[in-house]
Formats: structure tokens, C-alpha cells, sequence
């Protein structure tokens, strides 16, 4: 796992700020964000200040091609509890189930996001579920956004020197809507797992 350590802002401020003064403070402030996947599981842990919020850290869990599923599974498990070890969030936003061609990659995507939850419900972790395209949404304004847009607009959002990894952008992606919508009151508010 490559861990990128995100406390480095840019001198220029984003021009996107958390919630208003008259909105719900949000009891978490720092979150997981988890984009779950196989070969490729994003992560990205987030403190929630004002005016902006904060990447802690952020990175991908990575799996050879020639690693058996159980191998790959246990290294996603393992390496998310030590994420949460070490930044302790206590809220985490994990990418819902999308609609799938392949039922294979269905399935091997539920197992890898099966994975993701044991660790974060082991953590102690409240956990929420943001589909990709809620994600999209409040991210860049359209839906149907590609990774490269959602890793330009997390990287102003959290004020980064570099883009961050696409899985690990989308991560990061899902734990500032997490932040962005919890803090309404909507009938569209993520689904608690």
C-alpha cells in the first residue's frame, strides 16, 4: 500500500468551503472514504475544519493480477484496519453497489467492498454508502462525471499539491459528500449500512 500524506495545501485557497454557519454540525470529524475494488482499493481519511476540510492521507491498496482472491481480500482488510489505527475516523463513506454487465465483476466487487465493511465495522466506524454517481454529483456537479474530473475538483476541494490517484480520488470524493450531506436534511441523505 502507498500511502500519500495530505497535509500540504497549496498557498491559493479553494474557492469551496464546508457547510454553512446556520447548517447541523456533522458529529464526525474525520472520515473514511473507501472506493472498493480488487486490484485497486482508494482510500482517503479526512479532517473536517473550517473553512476547508483536510486530506490526512490517501492511497491505493494494490493486488497483483497473480494473487489469489483470498490473498487480495485479506491485504484489503488488513491494510484498511491500519488506516483506521492510525487516523481513527469514526465515520466512514463507502462506494454503494452500481450495476454491473459482467456478473463475475459483480461478484468480485461485492467481495472486495465486503472486505472494505469488516474492517470498518471492526474499526467501530459508522457507515454510509454513497452511490458513484451521488458522489459525481456533489463533486462536479454532473452524475455522469469522469475520474479525471473528480480528481481535478478533490484536489482544489482539499487544497492538494498533486492530483491524487483516480481510486484514491474517488475516496476522498466519498468522504466529502459524506461531510456535505449528512449536514441536510434529505431524503436523499446516505444510506447508513
Amino acid at each position: 500500500m502507498k500511502v500519500r500524506l495530505s497535509g500540504t495545501r497549496r498557498s491559493a485557497p479553494a474557492s469551496v468551503t464546508m457547510g454553512s454557519d446556520d447548517s447541523p454540525p456533522f458529529k464526525h470529524s474525520l472520515i473514511l472514504g473507501i472506493d472498493p475494488s480488487l486490484r485497486g482499493t482508494g482510500f482517503g481519511v479526512i479532517r473536517l475544519e473550517k473553512p476547508h476540510p483536510v486530506a490526512l492521507a490517501h492511497g491505493t491498496i494494490t493486488c497483483p493480477p497473480s494473487w489469489l482472491l483470498s490473498r487480495c481480500l485479506l491485504k484489503i482488510a488488513t491494510e484498511l484496519r491500519a488506516v483506521i489505527l492510525q487516523y481513527q475516523p469514526t465515520a466512514c463513506a463507502v462506494e454503494g453497489l452500481f450495476f454491473a454487465q459482467n456478473l463475475q465483476t459483480a461478484l468480485i466487487m461485492g467481495e472486495a467492498r465486503g472486505a472494505s465493511l469488516v474492517a470498518a465495522a471492526e474499526g467501530g466506524l459508522e457507515i454510509f454508502e454513497i452511490s458513484p454517481r451521488k458522489m459525481k454529483l456533489a463533486i462536479v456537479g454532473y452524475g455522469g462525471a469522469q475520474k479525471s474530473a473528480v480528481g481535478q475538483m478533490v484536489k482544489r476541494m482539499l487544497q492538494l499539491v498533486d492530483l491524487p490517484e483516480p481510486d484514491a480520488a474517488d475516496a476522498l470524493g466519498l468522504a466529502l459528500t459524506l461531510a456535505q450531506e449528512t449536514g441536510r436534511h434529505s431524503l436523499a441523505a446516505p444510506k447508513q449500512l
